[in-house]
């Protein structure tokens, strides 16, 4: 296979620092990583769709660009691989000696877990991933609820009706636990607002590319009385973006900053920071220090999740965002309470 190369909320510009926080969640206890003299530079990112998706990829993309711009490195990537060739391309990089396997979203974690057993040599990190049984599994899992906690305040903000809309791409138990986080809390604003029945209306599109069907999706819920949307479903989210124009209805972006994608329809986004991933990630991979049998986690602490408002933006809204980030930082809100499971 050819190897191909295609106004911040205030309150978080007072985190700093990028530490991990590590947990636990694998079955095996034992934490540690393969031998240093074993280790090789060459290191490569797996990416699963196009990075000019406006999400998931785009956001993976300027975050191997960001590692190689501050630490100097040759971070290769390869993009749009199909789920049909994760372990064909997994078993390419571990077989040309790569040490570092980085692989971006979670449906990674199975072929991940029959590809690594055989490459001991080569550490396999899949960003989002939970499956970490091995000594050279080290997988990186953005904690994406705390950031759909900052959106939900958004939203919960901003309706007029009390009748959000959410699409997702597909059902797993990060996404589950990130809408559920989303919903449980809007609903808790709407209703502290004075809006009597606040309704959420979620559906999956099955599918990460289905502009049409992103739209579709979103006309029947703004028929439905939807007036705002959250979306994470990557170029699905195209056609509903699109839509929510036509209808002018509001959008909250997420992941990646999307308020210059339709100005006046996106309200405000949620950005992820892969450039501090990243260059954690790789920085611990080449000190040695990526250990393997455990989920590394980051989120909100580590300053990963930024909202960003378009100019304009009502002070109250910016606001309320510092003040529920507070409330986290504090321990005030516990979001795994909002878990459905």
């Amino acid at each position: 296979m050819k190897i191909s190369e295609i106004k911040i909320s205030r309150f978080l510009l007072a985190l700093a620092g990028a530490s991990i926080l590590t947990a636990g969640g694998c079955r095996q206890a034992v934490a540690d990583s393969p031998a240093a003299e074993h280790r090789t530079e060459k290191m490569v990112a797996i990416l699963p769709g196009m990075i000019e998706d406006q999400s998931w990829n785009k956001i993976n993309y300027e975050g191997i660009l960001k590692c190689r711009e501050t630490l100097g490195v040759d971070l290769e990537f390869v993009q749009n691989v199909t789920e049909s060739d994760f372990e064909a391309v997994l078993t390419e990089y571990g077989s040309q000696g790569y040490g570092l396997v980085m692989a971006a979203g979670s449906q990674f974690d199975d072929a991940v877990s029959v590809v690594a057993p055989r490459f001991p040599d080569t550490t396999f990190c899949v960003v989002n991933g939970s499956f970490c049984q091995g000594r050279n599994v080290a997988p990186i899992f953005p904690k994406e609820y705390e950031a759909s906690y900052l959106a939900s305040i958004i939203a919960g903000n901003i309706t007029r009706s009390g009748i959000l809309g959410i699409i997702a791409g597909y059902p797993n138990a990060p996404m589950e636990h990130l809408l559920d986080v989303y919903e449980k809390n809007a609903m808790d604003i709407i209703s502290q607002r004075g809006i009597e029945n606040p309704q959420t209306l979620r559906s999956y599109a099955n599918s990460w590319s289905n502009v049409d069907l992103g739209k579709k999706i979103v006309e029947q819920m703004i028929d439905s009385g939807a007036d705002t949307l959250f979306i994470y479903a990557n170029e699905v989210g195209f056609g509903c973006i699109q839509a929510a124009k036509e209808r002018q209805v509001r959008v909250i972006g997420f992941s990646d900053n999307q308020n210059d994608l339709e100005p006046g329809t996106v309200a405000a986004s949620v950005y992820f920071d892969f450039g501090t991933l990243y260059r954690w990630t790789v920085e611990q991979y080449m000190d040695g220090k990526l250990q393997g049998n455990k989920v590394h986690e980051i989120g909100i602490r580590e300053g990963i999740f930024v909202p960003v408002f378009p100019e304009g933006t009502p002070e109250g809204l910016r606001d309320a965002v510092d003040q529920g980030t507070s409330d986290f930082l504090k321990g005030k809100v516990d979001l795994t309470q909002w878990f459905s499971d």
